[in-house]
């Protein structure tokens, strides 16, 4: 369960439940519900309030609407008839929308108080990147990379390799087949540009002097468990 910071934001606890279908002989339609921040807002150093909120509220939030619109169009086709361009398109719509969705929550995960990696994410970092200060190099100069672009760079465990890879992505369809983010950096620019305009390496400075840990430690664990 998350805890919701600051006024304003969502609420209600994660859900995802089967809508009923309305009379018809389609697929039940998933619904999806806004996760709610766990952090402050206005207490995350080198992003202003406004801009974390208008992020939520703006892009995520309206990622995890469109999905629900996508799935509730997508359950009333009837496949047999259905044009192959409209069963196709609204895919590709909902694998981006649902994509923006995920990724969105582990990048917002990676707000709150400033901790370190567990040690058994550590030891992993460790041998995988050969320590923290190169994996942290080459975690920012990815997001460097993309700046004046579009993406996400994503800290992602593989379950294919047992280990640990900075993942780059340039859209919401470009990740790991079998990999689970456990830190998600947003380079696109609503991400950053309200407070840092074109100065996307600034905005990645700030971000690595920001994140936590807590998300990623819990999905770490979960993922080797």
């Amino acid at each position: 369960m998350l805890l919701t910071a600051g006024a304003g934001l969502a609420t209600a606890a994660p859900t995802l439940a089967a809508a009923q279908a309305a009379g018809g002989a389609g697929a039940p339609a998933a619904t999806f519900t806004p996760k709610p921040l766990q952090f402050d807002p206005a207490k995350v150093p080198g992003l202003s309030e406004k801009l974390i909120r208008s992020h939520y509220d703006n892009n995520y939030t309206g990622a995890v609407k469109r999905l629900g619109t996508i799935k509730a169009d997508f359950a009333k086709l009837d496949m047999a008839t259905a044009p192959t361009f409209l069963v196709n398109g609204l895919k590709r719509e909902e694998l981006l929308a649902w994509n923006s969705m995920v990724l969105h929550e582990v990048h917002f995960e990676g707000f709150g108080e400033r901790d370190a990696p567990s040690a058994q994410l550590a030891r992993a970092i460790e041998r995988d990147f050969g320590s923290h200060d190169r994996w942290a190099a080459e975690f920012a100069g990815m997001g460097k990379a993309l700046g004046g672009g579009s993406g996400w760079v994503l800290l992602t465990w593989s379950e294919r390799d047992q280990r640990l890879v900075n993942q780059w992505a340039s859209d919401h369809t470009q990740t790991l087949a079998d990999g689970r983010p456990l830190l998600a950096l947003d380079m696109y620019e609503h991400a950053y540009h309200m407070d840092y305009g074109a100065k996307a390496g600034a905005y990645v400075d700030a971000y690595m002097k920001a994140f936590a840990w807590k998300g990623a430690n819990a999905r770490f664990a979960k993922a080797v468990a």
